[in-house]
């Protein structure tokens, strides 16, 4: 027996799955008259052949794909399907890239990840074909989850459901918020949780999971979301802090939940005894009727601006307007993004991209307020969409967990 399946929880992703998803990329390369493309993003690396070993993928336009993995070799031909030869440099690399490309052929790359240093080393081994940005593309694919990665999604939630129902044992009067964090991520662990989440992008980083309450949900951070804690140094600047549980002060918990690498993302809310500010109730009621009003709208063919001007109508008739997804400078433009195998992936629910909603996208929608000195509230739910409408990917209930 393979001694991954005595030491790893999770599936290996079918073959049939890899190859659907590669048929999907050339046809897509054959719009834009791209002849090869080269994939060297780990993450992408793992979506088109199964592995996430150190490689580099080569997807042409005519013929099979190749995987020319440096490290580890052994690891790679048990996870992926796919044809692979190993490498030990970049000599070796344009050796058998050589063999795909011709003159004039245009060559697909991810140049929204990719640093400069390594576009010139490719851009050598290929002999100064014409690059083109394919992550666009890619980030579209990704976007339309199989029956398969939605299966690996529901486990992710499932995962998310059970720390939230084991959070009630531990969010206390007097309880710092980094050491409520440190119990409940121990137990995602415990249940199947990968370690990490994934972001697309320079400089995007974010944690398993945020604990936070009053004051230190006020504090803006340098992510691109409208609550990040404090965190407990400025060489990371968000997330759990110090800063202890008070009574009648709602306590957010935002919880990442990762399976097989695909990433869930729910927020609720746990308060101890009665509401201390009624802008707390105000918010958690706008947050609950935003959902529940967004649950009856969306579905396959909605226009993504459809769903953010319902929500924003609603903040605005509970004179929230001003509170809605951040305060002042520190409000953001979005009130959803989509999930998968990063959590920043396509689509992106705002009031300026005319997205349509496809059957097969995963999102998570995130109405929340904030209340400059007093703390924040609101929620987070993951939607699958389907033609009939949005499907709940956790079952754990939106009410606030009163302790």
């Amino acid at each position: 027996m393979n001694i991954l399946e005595g030491l790893s929880l999770c599936e290996f992703t079918p073959k049939e799955e890899i190859d659907r998803r590669i048929l999907r990329l050339k046809e897509e390369m054959e719009k834009s008259d791209i002849g090869i493309s080269i994939i060297l993003q780990n993450v992408d690396i793992f979506y088109f052949s199964g592995t996430l070993q150190k490689s580099i993928l080569l997807i042409p336009i005519e013929g099979d794909p190749l995987l020319l993995v440096e490290k580890n070799v052994e690891r790679a031909k048990v996870e992926s399907p796919i044809d692979q030869i190993p490498i030990r440099n970049d000599r070796e690399a344009k050796k058998h890239i050589e063999r795909y490309v011709k003159k004039g052929m245009r060559c697909g790359m991810e140049l929204d990840v990719i640093p400069v240093s390594l576009l010139r080393r490719l851009e050598e081994i290929v002999g100064g074909l014409e690059i083109a940005d394919i992550s666009r593309t890619i980030r579209e694919i990704r976007a339309i989850k199989s029956e398969f990665e939605i299966s690996q999604i529901k486990k992710s939630g499932k995962i998310v459901s059970l720390v939230f129902e084991e959070a009630k044992a531990y969010v206390r009067e007097g309880e710092r918020e980094v050491d409520i964090a440190a119990r409940l991520e121990s137990i995602g662990r415990m249940n199947g949780h990968q370690g990490i989440l994934r972001m697309r992008g320079l400089n995007q980083e974010m944690m398993n999971i945020y604990v936070i309450h009053g004051i230190s949900a006020t504090i803006p951070s340098f992510g691109d979301v409208p609550i990040s804690g404090c965190g407990v140094t400025p060489a990371v600047a968000q997330g759990p802090s110090l800063n202890r549980i008070k009574r009648g002060v709602p306590t957010l918990i935002d919880y990442g939940g990762a399976y097989n690498g695909y990433i869930t993302d729910e927020t609720r809310i746990f308060l101890i005894g009665e509401w201390g500010h009624d802008l707390f109730r105000k918010g958690y009621e706008c947050a609950y009727e935003i959902i529940t009003e967004v649950e009856g709208l969306g579905k396959d063919g909605v226009c993504a601006t459809e769903i953010f001007e319902k929500a924003l109508s609603i903040a605005k008739r509970h004179g929230l307007r001003q509170n809605f997804m951040g305060h002042g400078e520190t409000k953001v433009s979005f009130i959803g993004h989509g999930l998968g195998l990063e959590i920043n992936e396509l689509p992106v629910i705002t009031g300026r991209h005319r997205t349509i909603l496809k059957e097969g996208m995963v999102f998570a929608f995130e109405p929340k307020f904030v209340f400059p000195c007093l703390g924040a509230c609101g929620l987070e739910v993951d939607f699958i969409v389907r033609k009939w409408g949005l499907e709940r990917v956790t079952d754990f209930p939106l009410d606030v967990v009163r302790l």
